[in-house]
């Protein structure tokens, strides 16, 4: 290493207090292997001097996920704070988190409202009164306001907003880099009590933690003052899914759609004069109750029940559930488990019984259902991912990999293969044949979709693994000759119904050693 590079480097680790640029944690200049690199690469018109240059670890250098090093540096704290939180809980990391690990979501701030006028002072930050114009919606009758406010005053509504922050905010990192300016504010609602006002933003969240990750301490927000939280709630709620003005995936639009449906069972206790906990009546009287919306309330209906199995504690399938955006460091998107699980095996109609129907001896219809669901989800998890599936490797371009004589674990290989949205839609039928043929077995006729609701004796649930098991099993998912011909693009789900049944593709091209009988599958 020349003189002149040894020395830079000892000036840029000075400036840069002893840490990585991208990583900012402490390098050691007789230790580490540290390398320079331009901060606004040439391509975006970045100089080739020293106040362009920062010194980096050779691990985060080489791992870099931007050619940026502001925008490589926004991501690597990104990804810290997702790794410490993401284990938390549904949906994480949110906003919350990420205002936890700056300082944020301290103090309320002290305000009065006039007839025109909103008067607010942050004594904590020195900042004296300030009066702005009120906003009066003659729609919706609410009152609201814009303002400014340092993160130490801004709280994350997890209630109407349940979002995680996804890695999709590069793109709003780079335009704020790019000086292009935000073009709609935070979203936030507050109720005044005794002169404070606790600021909750339930909309913007990936605008403000982009900004605060590249050093932002203030968040631009609308303000609703002592709003109808009911109208927020579903005004947020519709405008991410009827009317699309958010883009809301669909572990968030079913998030969203069970809080209104306990804001609606809510709602019929107190018209119908029952106790906070009573849970006397069906699914099929709030139908009824709300009329006008039946639409809604059935997909609120079927919304809870889906949050319930994807987000129960003992799911651990969910592991390997990519919650937003197209999976490539984990096997399953959410859309998958709703056109798979979700399709086969949740009953969509209302039930006609009450929704506390032997609750307490465990045999409730829909806690049956969501308890039974979530144990074949287990399952799953433990015959086809568990010990296999390597998150290092990911789904992307394996079967690329497998082309160019990369080595690819069999286990990795087949948990991805048999992860495909059409793959699993087709051996999941037979999941589904195994559990109806059990009962007509016994002489039980139960309708497909509530198959769940009645109580797996243990010899079924035993058949169920030896099926997934087997299935497994077939030599088709480690075979590396299928990589162009059949697992080379996506297909549709009749081109993987005619494989298991016939056991060739359409063209007659040999996929199984003969299709695929229950009998055997159980054998």
């Amino acid at each position: 290493m020349s003189d002149n590079r040894i020395q830079l480097i000892a000036k840029l680790h000075q400036m840069q207090g002893g840490i990585c640029f991208i990583g900012e944690e402490p390098l050691d200049l007789t230790k580490d292997k540290l390398e320079i690199d331009h901060i606004i690469p040439r391509a975006k018109g970045g100089k080739d001097d020293e106040n362009n240059y920062a010194v980096t670890c050779e691990f985060h250098n080489r791992n870099k996920s931007d050619a940026d090093l502001r925008v490589a540096r926004c991501i690597a704290r990104y990804e810290k704070i997702k790794d410490k939180y993401i284990t938390n809980g549904p949906n994480r990391p949110n906003l919350g988190d990420f205002l936890n690990e700056t300082g944020g979501g301290k103090y309320e701030v002290t305000a009065v409202v006039n007839a025109d006028t909103f008067e607010y002072t942050l004594s904590e930050k020195g900042i004296a009164k300030h009066v702005t114009p009120l906003f009066h919606d003659k729609f919706s009758g609410m009152t609201s306001v814009f303002l400014e406010l340092p993160i130490e005053y801004v709280f994350h509504d997890e209630r109407i907003n349940p979002r995680a922050v996804g890695s999709r905010l590069r793109g709003l990192v780079e335009e704020f880099l790019d000086r292009r300016p935000q073009l709609h504010s935070g979203l936030a609602w507050g109720v005044i009590k005794n002169g404070k006002i606790k600021v909750h933003v339930f909309d913007g969240q990936h605008k403000a933690v982009s900004q605060m990750l590249l050093g932002n301490q203030n968040i631009l927000v609308r303000l609703f003052l002592n709003p109808d939280m009911k109208a927020l709630l579903e005004a947020n709620t519709n405008a991410g899914t009827s009317l699309r003005q958010i883009a809301f995936d669909k572990a968030t639009q079913r998030f969203l759609g069970s809080q209104i449906f306990w804001e609606k069972v809510d709602e019929y206790r107190k018209a119908t004069s029952r106790k906070e906990d009573d849970l006397n009546f069906s699914e099929h009287d709030l139908l009824g109750f709300f009329k006008g919306e039946h639409r809604e309330i059935r997909r609120y209906i079927v919304d809870d029940l889906r949050v319930g199995v994807i987000h129960h504690p003992k799911n651990r399938l969910k592991a390997y559930v990519e919650f937003s955006g197209r999976a490539k460091e984990k096997p399953l998107s959410y859309s998958t488990i709703e056109k798979t699980f979700f399709s086969f095996f949740i009953h969509k109609e209302p039930l006609l019984t009450p929704m506390n129907l032997r609750l307490e001896v465990g045999e409730n219809p829909r806690e049956l259902e969501k308890q039974q669901l979530v144990e074949l989800m287990n399952i799953i998890a433990e015959e086809m991912f568990e010990n296999h599936y390597d998150f290092d490797l990911g789904t992307d371009k394996v079967e690329d990999k497998i082309r160019n004589k990369e080595n690819i674990p069999d286990g990795h290989l087949r948990a991805t293969r048999m992860s495909r949205e059409e793959v699993a839609y087709n051996w999941l039928r037979y999941v589904h044949n195994l559990i109806k043929r059990y009962y007509l077995m016994r002489g039980e006729i139960i309708e497909d979709d509530e198959l769940f609701e009645h109580k797996f004796p243990t010899e079924l649930w035993g058949l169920i693994r030896k099926l997934i098991k087997n299935l497994g099993a077939l030599p088709l998912w480690v075979n590396h000759s299928l990589s162009s011909p059949v697992f080379g693009g996506k297909q549709n789900y009749d081109f993987w119904k005619i494989i298991f049944e016939t056991g060739k593709t359409q063209t007659g091209l040999q996929v199984l050693a003969k299709p695929l009988n229950l009998d055997d599958l159980i054998s």
